[in-house]
């Protein structure tokens, strides 16, 4: 088990990290780009 201390400075960092613009708009286009490529194999390889 992690001292209090430790657990505090995730909980911070995990806050600023959900809270950085900069951040959530990279996670935002990886999603976004791992989806269609997803969808461009599910359409050409159908046959």
């Amino acid at each position: 088990m992690s001292n209090p201390s430790t657990q505090d400075r995730r909980r911070g960092f995990t806050r600023f990290m959900r809270t950085f613009l900069p951040w959530q708009m990279w996670r935002f286009a990886m999603i976004n780009l791992k989806m269609m490529s997803l969808m461009r194999k599910s359409h050409h390889g159908g046959k």
